[in-house]
């Protein structure tokens, strides 16, 4: 993500085809969504594995900002998290100390898990490179959470500063108008706010046309619509087509 932008859906469905040929239509990376989807820690893992094979990037959005749940996915080889309602420093802190070993985190230590190779990758070498490995995406939520990012993007363990336009609408008083010049100008001062301390910001669109606006105003982990709304869209544009 150092200087452009990368794209990939949020995904729902558990088919690990879905993410295949998420793959070879040439996304960047799915983002597999514990939180508002019906993944398992088992489904999880069988995705991410399908996803090393076609050669893209998984991202899990956690169910919450629990260190337990933060580590069941670092531990069967997911290294990119995403993590719900970061709000104050306190659970940006939160998600860095679940995220990390010592001395950068307290993450559980256990090398009997896929994320060490079931033990083939020696014990020092897995919990030294693991720090260097993980990619740490927080959510942050409205307003409140925008009125923090100054105490944010200077920690030390935050690499994404996610941003979600419509809860940042809902926050500014304008609910759903994400091109409203308010939140607009929001969301170039987060931008801004990042680049000065090297870290990235994420948004999510539902259109070409927001992501390219979005990408224009530096924005450079984008995430484009779900894999259901992908699928119904197109099917309905079919439908009226067969039957017009």
């Amino acid at each position: 993500m150092k200087g452009e932008s990368v794209f990939g859906p949020f995904c729902k469905l558990q088919d690990s085809s879905v993410v295949e040929i998420a793959a070879l239509a040439g996304f960047d990376f799915v983002i597999l969504d514990m939180e508002h989807g019906p993944f398992s820690v088992e489904s999880v893992q069988d995705l991410k594995r399908a996803a090393e094979a076609r050669g893209i990037e998984v991202v899990v959005r956690v169910t919450e900002n629990n260190p337990s749940n933060i580590l069941r996915i670092l531990d069967i080889g997911v290294n990119s998290i995403q993590v719900p309602q970061v709000i104050t420093t306190v659970d940006a802190q939160k998600v860095i100390n679940a995220s990390y070993f010592y001395p950068k985190g307290e993450r559980g230590m256990c090398r009997y898990v896929r994320a060490a190779s079931y033990t083939q990758t020696n014990k020092k070498i897995h919990f030294s490179s693991a720090n260097s490995d993980i990619l740490t995406i927080v959510h942050i939520e409205g307003i409140e959470g925008f009125n923090n990012l100054t105490k944010m993007v200077i920690l030390d363990g935050i690499d994404v500063i996610f941003l979600g336009p419509y809860d940042l609408s809902q926050s500014c008083g304008v609910p759903g108008e994400i091109d409203h010049p308010e939140v607009v100008n929001k969301m170039k001062l987060a931008v801004e706010m990042a680049k000065e301390h090297n870290k990235i910001i994420g948004t999510f669109c539902e259109s070409v046309k927001d992501a390219h606006k979005w990408r224009d105003l530096g924005v450079q982990y984008i995430a484009y619509s779900v894999d259901v709304g992908i699928i119904y869209n197109k099917y309905s544009e079919i439908v009226k087509q067969l039957n017009s």
